[in-house]
């Protein structure tokens, strides 16, 4: 007595809350959103080390759109871990620099890039190469 569809509201609440993760990981919009809300932090004045990010993450994008979505969401996993690690480093000093806009701005790249971290890494390690996913 095997079903393909869950039996609990529990396991419909599991299978959403991946689905919703893997939809995010497909899609290419959250690293453009990543990407503007890291230059707009970045640009001004212009720091290059996390200048570098934006472009890749529109790479992902890119590649996402013609159909490599596996490789796309591992790309924008990585790179979006990356710019976490190199954004905790700094620590606002005072109440406002955190609750400021650009606080509030770092805060949603930082939110944003975690999330592709998470949906990110699960599409690319579940994911499947086969006749949607263009190879070589």
């Amino acid at each position: 007595m095997t079903s393909a569809s869950p039996s609990t509201d529990e396991e419909k609440v599991k299978q959403s809350a991946l689905t919703y993760l893997r939809a995010w990981g497909e899609s290419p919009v959250p690293p453009t959103i990543a990407a503007t809300l890291i230059t707009s932090l970045h640009a001004r004045p212009p720091q290059i080390l996390p200048l570098l990010f934006p472009p890749v993450l529109l790479a992902s994008s890119f590649l996402n759109l013609y159909n490599y979505t596996t490789d796309a969401a591992g790309i924008s996993a990585a790179w979006s871990g990356l710019y976490l690690l190199l954004a905790r480093r700094r620590r606002p000093e005072h109440m406002m620099q955190k609750f400021g806009t650009r606080g509030v701005v770092r805060g949603a790249a930082m939110g944003v890039c975690a999330v592709n971290l998470a949906a990110g890494g699960w599409v690319y390690g579940t994911g499947r190469r086969g006749e949607g996913d263009n190879v070589g």
